[in-house]
């Protein structure tokens, strides 16, 4: 298995698991890559130092050749490695929860006043509604709405 660091074209860098380097090769070709941010298909891949499992329970870094550059990316005020981080989190919440659409602010009303069974929903709302649950002490959690949290890294 090789695991690769990649970034796309708006230089979101993101990790890729892959058989081997042709595997990787031949995805790329194919259009199969794409960044789980923006969902471009403009990926490449960035130098990396493997890691080695030598089956003792501890891994130990390979230093990179010298004179090589290390890459040192922010996206989007995230440091490198966060970002694959916020959105496998997101996609277990997207998991664990249910979608009521636009009926949230109802839901989570009716959960609160015990009209229903508690169980963990997501859905859409306007500011001035949450805003209005938060004042109600309702507990919300405001999301940003990415489509691509509900599909798998590649």
């Amino acid at each position: 298995m090789k695991v690769l660091d990649l970034q796309c074209e708006r230089q979101h860098v993101f990790e890729g698991w892959f058989a081997s380097e042709d595997d990787y090769h031949q995805q790329l070709e194919r259009g199969l890559l794409e960044c789980p941010v923006c969902a471009s298909v403009r990926v490449e891949k960035k130098l990396s130092a493997p890691r080695l499992n030598l089956g003792r329970g501890d891994v130990q870094e390979v230093a990179a050749p010298a004179g090589a550059v290390q890459p040192a990316v922010k996206t989007q005020g995230l440091p490198h490695g966060i970002q694959a981080q916020v959105l496998h989190a997101m996609r277990e919440l997207m998991a664990r929860t249910e979608d009521v659409g636009e009926r949230f602010a109802d839901e989570a009303r009716a959960m609160h006043h015990g009209d229903i069974e508690q169980r963990n929903i997501r859905g859409r709302t306007t500011a001035d509604e949450a805003r209005e649950l938060i004042e109600e002490g309702i507990d919300i959690l405001p999301l940003p709405d990415l489509p691509v949290i509900k599909e798998t890294l590649q």
